[in-house]
């Protein structure tokens, strides 16, 4: 008797794992025929069924339960019409075993168009000439070298694990390349390139000790004025002013154009950037809202900007994307005047970087009670991503509730 109990135990865990799977009234089904595992399927009022060379066991259903997920996944992808072919084709994909990995990396290439030459050499494969500079090769790289090897990782989960060894936890490098060779084994699985054994695990199952988040520092608008009068290049003051003034992120400033809709002529940023966690999306371009700095005689600074992106005013040479920041930071690393703001960011444990001249716009727009939903949307993000990061500028009211019993207490 305890030893029919405890095979219920695994029957039941194994069904629940796989009910979870394939989702509330799926049609889909395990049961046992002949002592080994069967697949079922009601799909248009229709039954299937198919008996898997797998024992009807808890070592059985161990190696059965990623097959049988990437059977479900071919015959909902429109891949396959039937039941059997969905089996046949994981069947096919599962038993390759010589794998051309250079090969099945030049395929799956054609199928992440968003990433350029640069972004695929920095962040996702290196041919043999590019690794002889390369510091740490990307990570599909790194699992090629594990998949070469006599004793190969023998599941998704191993090969990830070991092939995300050489980033830091928490590093920005760690998160891209979790994503890129995530995202690599579910089509090499799904496209029947690689055995199903090799379907990657949920990202939360792969460890990734986030690094505290450094708070940035918001420059003042005094603080800016400073470093524009410090500023010998006029065209780097022209840098400063622009991103004070409309919020920008440093990569925004080569994409500022012009428009008239006829309500008048406005500020546009033209940038498009990914949007965090949503495969394929990007940021739209927007309107920009000019928020001026205000000098010490408390009046708001014009500098003309409008007129001056109209005229076509150079900037400096800034490279692109994120080598704008980079750029901006070599260049401030010898400046007496920014070294000063940076410790005074230090002091309260925050960071002065290029950003900052963004953040400042994010705490003047709050200062001035703006609601979120706008500042973000002349910010160009989501309120979610706005209150993530800028969240410590909304005013709590806490301070004005105090300071309004302290006055009557007077």
């Amino acid at each position: 008797m305890p030893q029919t109990k405890k095979k219920e135990e695994w029957v039941k865990h194994y069904k629940d794992q796989l009910r979870e799977f394939f989702g509330k009234g799926s049609g889909w089904y395990v049961s046992q025929s002949a002592g080994n595992i069967k697949l079922e399927v009601i799909s248009n009022g229709k039954k299937q069924s198919r008996t898997l060379p797998y024992e009807w066991s808890k070592s059985g259903f161990a190696v059965a339960v990623e097959e049988i997920k990437q059977i479900f996944k071919r015959f909902h992808s429109g891949e396959t019409k039937t039941l059997a072919a969905a089996c046949d084709i994981t069947s096919a994909s599962n038993s390759t075993t010589e794998i051309k990995w250079a090969d099945l990396v030049l395929d799956y290439r054609k199928f992440v168009p968003q990433a350029n030459d640069k972004t695929w050499k920095n962040n996702y494969y290196k041919t043999a000439k590019e690794l002889k500079t390369a510091k740490v090769p990307p990570v599909l790289n790194q699992a090629e070298t594990l998949m070469d090897k006599k004793k190969k990782p023998s599941n998704g989960t191993d090969l990830m694990m070991q092939a995300l060894e050489p980033w830091e936890h928490g590093s920005r490098a760690m998160q891209i390349s979790r994503r890129v060779l995530k995202a690599f084994l579910e089509w090499a699985v799904l496209n029947g390139k690689l055995p199903a054994v090799y379907a990657p695990p949920p990202l939360s199952a792969i460890p990734n000790i986030l690094n505290k988040k450094k708070i940035g520092y918001a420059l003042s608008d005094l603080q800016i004025l400073s470093l524009i009068e410090d500023e010998p290049d006029e065209k780097w003051k022209y840098v400063y002013q622009l991103l004070a003034t409309f919020g920008l992120r440093p990569a925004e400033l080569e994409y500022l154009v012009v428009k008239d809709d006829g309500q008048g002529e406005e500020v546009w940023s033209m940038y498009e950037k990914s949007m965090g966690g949503k495969k394929g999306e990007r940021t739209e371009p927007r309107e920009l809202c000019p928020l001026p700095l205000i000098g010490a005689n408390g009046k708001a600074v014009d500098f003309k900007l409008l007129e001056r992106i109209k005229l076509g005013e150079d900037l400096p040479y800034l490279g692109r994307g994120r080598e704008v920041a980079m750029t901006m930071n070599t260049r401030f690393r010898r400046w007496d005047l920014w070294k000063r703001y940076r410790k005074e960011a230090e002091r309260i444990k925050q960071v002065c970087v290029p950003y900052s001249f963004r953040h400042r716009y994010a705490k003047a727009s709050h200062s001035k009670g703006f609601p979120i939903p706008n500042i973000a949307e002349s910010m160009g993000h989501t309120p979610e991503v706005h209150m993530q990061n800028y969240a410590r500028f909304k005013p709590s009211g806490t301070k004005e509730m105090y300071k309004k019993a302290n006055e009557l207490a007077a």
